[in-house]
C-alpha cells in the first residue's frame, strides 16, 4: 500500500529510517518527497545551494547505516565536493570545493542522504541567520522572526518538516540557539567527541559538530550512528542514553543572567516549570545564583572578535576562492576592527578564558549538582532586523548579550549543553530550556530530555505557514 506523503512527513529519522529498512517505502520516494517539501518551503529561505539529483544518486547504493536513506541538510560552513561553499558571505564569491571536510565523510557513514546546503550567517558568526549575501532565513513559526544562528537554516528546515534532522554546528550556541527559537532539540556535546575542523587550532576550542532534530531519539540515534565508526576514547558513548532510563539527579536551576541584564519573563517562567516538572519525576531541584563569571562573556566577545578577523584573514579561504574583502558583512568587519584596536586587552581576556574549563568544573562542585538548568535564551525569537548584521556593533553586542547570554560559557568549558522545547510563549513563539553538565555526561542530558519528552511532548513541528 502506497504510504501518505503527510504520514510520511510526520516520521522521524529513526521511524523513516525503520521504514525504509522494512521496505514499506522506498529511499528514493522518501527522497524525492522531501525535495517536494523543500520546494514548497522555499519562502523559508533555508537552503542556499540544493544537490537534489546528486541525494536522487545517493539512494541507489545506500550504506548499511543506521539512518540509511533519511534525508537531511548538511550546513553551509563545511566543504562538499562538487557543491559550492559560501560561508554565508558574498565574499566568497561562487566558490566550489573540489573536496569533502573530514566531517561530512563522518556524517554521510550515519547513512543520512544529504539535500544540499543550508543556510548560515556569514561564518557562522552571529546568532541569527540573516546575511547580507543571501537574506534572512525566516522562522516556521513566526515569518517576521529569525530562526536563531547560526545552524538557522538547518533549524527551519527541521522545524518545517522538511527534512527529519539535519547537520548543525556550535561554537557559541549555534545549536542550542536555532532549536530554542523553532521548537526543537539541540545538542552541544562535549568537546572532543566531533569538534569543528581547525578548531583545536584556536585560542579556545570552542565548535562541535552535531544536529537539530524533532524528538530527543533522533537526537540520540545520530550519535549512536556516529560512534559506530568513531567512538571515543574518552568519554562514555552518548547514545548509550537509549539504553537505560534517567537517573534521578540533583539539578541546580538558575534564570539569572551572567552578563546581568533582564531576561524575559515567559523565558524565567519556563525554566520554573521545568524545575516543577523535574521535581514531580522525582529529581532534587534547588534555585542558585548565576554561578557563571560575567568575565566568561566578555573573553567570549572578545575571541568572536578575534574569529571575525582570523577566518577572511587566517586561511579559511583557499587559492582559486576569489575571495573580496570589501563584501564582507557589516558587523564581522567591525568585529574584526574591534580585535585589531585591541589585540593586546583580547589576549590577556582570552588567556582567562582558557582557564574557565577548569573554573567550570570547580563552580559545578560548589553547586552540589548533576545538572544545571537555565534559559537557552534571554528573550523570545526577535524579528528580523533587531540583530541583523547592518547593526552598529556596540548596539549589536548589548542585544546580543541581552539575547544569548547562556549558550557561550558552555562552549569554551568544553561541557555539553541540550536545549528541550518545552514550552510556548503566550504568542506561540517557543521557548528553549536548557540543561548542561560536565564534560562527558552528554547521555545524561538526553537520558533527562528523553523523561521530559515524555512528561511533556512537545509540538514536532511548526504550524503551517
Amino acid at each position: 500500500m502506497p504510504v501518505d506523503a503527510q504520514e510520511l512527513a510526520a516520521w522521524d529519522a529513526v521511524e523513516t529510517a525503520e521504514r525504509i529498512a522494512k521496505r514499506d517505502v522506498s529511499p528514493l520516494e522518501v527522497v524525492d518527497a522531501a525535495i517536494a517539501r523543500a520546494e514548497a518551503a522555499k519562502h523559508l529561505n533555508a537552503v542556499v545551494t540544493p544537490s537534489y539529483e546528486k541525494a536522487r544518486r545517493a539512494t541507489e547504493v545506500l550504506l548499511d547505516a543506521p539512518l540509511s536513506g533519511v534525508p537531511t541538510f548538511t550546513k553551509d560552513l563545511v566543504q562538499v565536493a562538487g557543491l559550492r561553499t559560501a560561508w554565508g558571505t558574498a565574499s566568497s564569491g561562487e566558490f566550489i570545493s573540489k573536496k569533502n571536510d573530514p566531517s561530512v565523510k563522518r556524517l554521510e557513514s550515519t547513512g543520512l542522504v544529504s539535500l544540499g546546503k543550508s543556510a548560515t550567517p556569514e561564518f557562522g558568526l552571529t546568532g541569527t541567520t540573516e546575511p547580507v549575501a543571501f537574506g534572512p532565513t525566516h522562522n516556521p513559526w513566526a515569518l517576521g522572526h529569525t530562526p536563531g544562528g547560526s545552524s538557522g537554516g538547518a533549524a527551519a528546515l527541521v522545524a518545517a518538516g522538511v527534512v527529519p534532522i539535519a547537520h548543525a554546528s556550535d561554537g557559541g550556541g549555534s545549536i542550542r540557539i536555532p532549536a530554542a527559537c523553532c521548537g526543537l532539540v539541540g545538542l552541544k556535546a562535549t568537546r572532543g567527541r566531533f569538534d569543528m575542523e581547525g578548531s583545536n587550532l584556536l585560542p579556545v576550542n570552542v565548535a562541535v559538530h552535531g544536529c537539530v532534530s524533532r524528538t530527543v531519539r533522533d537526537t540520540v540515534a545520530f550519535w549512536q550512528a556516529l560512534e559506530l565508526g568513531v567512538p571515543s576514547k574518552k568519554y562514555p558513548p552518548v547514545g548509550s542514553a537509549a539504553k537505560r532510563p534517567a537517573q534521578r539527579v540533583k539539578v541546580a536551576m538558575f534564570t539569572a543572567s551572567p552578563v546581568k541584564l533582564e531576561v524575559d519573563p515567559e523565558v524565567k517562567g519556563a525554566v520554573e516549570k521545568t524545575a516543577k516538572l523535574l521535581r514531580e519525576l522525582g529529581h532534587e531541584v534547588h534555585e542558585i545564583d548565576c554561578p557563571v563569571p560575567e568575565d566568561i562573556s566578555v573573553g567570549f566577545v572578545s575571541l568572536w572578535s578575534y574569529l571575525a578577523w582570523l577566518q577572511p584573514n587566517g586561511g579559511l579561504f583557499i587559492k582559486g576562492s576569489n575571495f573580496d574583502k570589501t563584501k564582507l558583512d557589516p558587523l564581522t568587519q567591525a568585529f574584526a576592527k574591534r580585535f585589531t584596536s585591541r589585540v593586546w586587552a583580547t589576549f590577556g581576556e582570552l588567556r582567562r578564558l582558557r582557564t574557565w574549563t577548569q573554573r567550570f568544573e570547580q563552580a559545578f562542585q560548589t553547586t552540589r549538582a548533576d545538572v544545571w538548568l537555565c534559559p537557552t535564551l534571554g528573550t523570545l525569537p526577535p524579528k528580523h532586523g533587531h540583530l541583523s548584521t547592518t547593526v552598529p556593533v556596540e548596539e549589536a553586542l548589548n542585544r546580543l548579550y541581552a539575547y544569548c547570554p547562556f549558550t557561550g560559557f558552555y562552549n569554551t568549558s568544553g561541557a555539553p549543553a541540550l536545549s528541550l522545547p518545552l514550552f510556548q510563549s503566550a504568542s506561540g513563539l517557543p521557548i528553549g530550556v536548557q540543561l548542561g553538565t560536565t564534560r562527558g555526561r552528554d547521555a545524561l542530558l538526553l537520558e533527562l530530555g528523553a523523561e521530559l519528552e515524555a512528561a511533556k511532548p512537545w509540538p514536532l513541528s511548526a504550524p503551517a505557514r
